[in-house]
């Protein structure tokens, strides 16, 4: 039992909890992962959904398991776990959770348990919550519930008091750059730039850092925001559409994986189940577009935040050391307070992403915000 926890970086305590859930044989129906945003609920309920599932004794590689379910749940591809996200502008729609609950009482494909994974629960709001208690309180036998948060407090006490709450703790970077250091055998710096533009999720970290891809798509985004001092509107307009395109390659391999999914179980899932599934994978799909959207806000946070630790004559704090020359030409033009108000240009961009403006949109505002109130 012990490998399939080992994952769960930088949690001792949730990883010694869920092991006894499961070798004990007490697993409740529904569980909230309380924690902030990095520290590895996400991949703790992954985890959780391996060792519940599994028909053998789980493992990281799955050796000797038959079904090799948990190698499909360590790719995300498992039937009977099903992992939602809020699909609303300010969180989850009463649809959304309906179609849920109706989920719920359908039989496990391959496994003799279903695990739902729902993050961001706590913008689950009455309506739909309303909607979901019954199921929560009283789930079918075969089901597992998973809530994930980043509060107890800001989760609407009638779902808290329905589940089992388990809290995670924040993982500062430097603690967290030294587990991916352990983990992946990468350098230090690589690792401090990997947290820094994965907004501090060792999980996804470990992932930017395997992806060419992604490595590229940094790459761009840091050209973007070295050149904005010399950029006119024209030069920032294609940048920012370099940007958009560049966030959508790493979405090749996820539909590549979905298509293969798809393929093999086209022979006995029935059309409405295939249905349910392709809308599944829309869904997942879209998610991961949002996380990669995700990242040019912590790329550019970082990068603003690096431009400050020069201003401020704290060089040594710098995290994005392979761009050390372009930073400091940037501190050389702009001083401690607009790197301040430049920041906020990039939580407006962030929270206009979420309310679903235009991507390319918000990041051409962002973009030309940042170059008017550092160069101005």
């Amino acid at each position: 039992m012990a490998d399939v926890f080992e994952s769960v970086f930088g949690q001792p305590r949730v990883r010694e909890f869920l092991r006894a859930c499961v070798s004990s044989g007490k697993v409740s129906h529904a569980y909230l992962f309380c924690g902030p945003s990095g520290s590895n609920k996400t991949q703790a309920a992954f985890s959780f959904a391996r060792a519940i599932l599994c028909a053998s004794d789980p493992c990281s590689d799955c050796e000797g398991c038959t079904s090799a379910s948990c190698a499909k749940i360590a790719r995300k591809t498992h039937p009977d776990v099903h992992y939602l996200a809020p699909e609303g502008a300010q969180g989850y729609v009463v649809d959304q959770v309906r179609d849920l609950v109706a989920d719920t009482s359908l039989a496990p494909i391959e496994a003799n348990k279903k695990v739902y994974i729902i993050d961001r629960v706590d913008l689950m709001g009455a309506a739909p919550a309303n909607a979901f208690l019954k199921t929560l309180e009283e789930p079918p036998s075969d089901v597992v519930l998973i809530l994930l948060g980043r509060t107890r407090e800001s989760v609407l006490p009638t779902i808290v008091s329905r589940c089992q709450v388990v809290p995670f703790r924040h993982i500062p970077a430097s603690e967290a750059a030294g587990i991916l250091v352990q983990n992946t055998g990468c350098t230090l710096p690589e690792a401090s730039i990997a947290i820094e533009a994965c907004g501090g999720s060792i999980t996804k970290a470990a992932e930017f850092l395997r992806s060419k891809e992604r490595a590229q798509f940094r790459r761009k985004m840091v050209a973007a925001l070295a050149s904005l001092a010399r950029a006119d509107d024209i030069d920032v307009l294609s940048c920012a559409s370099d940007i958009v395109l560049a966030a959508k390659a790493p979405l090749d391999e996820v539909r590549r994986e979905q298509e293969r999914m798809m393929e093999e179980r086209a022979e006995f899932l029935q059309k409405a189940a295939l249905k349910t599934l392709e809308t599944r994978n829309k869904r997942a799909l879209s998610q991961a577009s949002f996380e990669l959207l995700g990242q040019v806000t912590s790329i550019t946070r970082s990068w603003l935040r690096d431009v400050g630790m020069i201003c401020s004559q704290a060089e040594g704090l710098v995290v994005n050391v392979d761009c050390i020359d372009a930073l400091r030409d940037c501190a050389g033009r702009t001083d401690l307070g607009r790197v301040c108000e430049a920041l906020e240009r990039v939580s407006a961009a962030e929270t206009a992403i979420s309310y679903n403006v235009s991507p390319q949109v918000s990041i051409e505002a962002m973009l030309f915000e940042i170059r008017e109130v550092l160069y101005a």
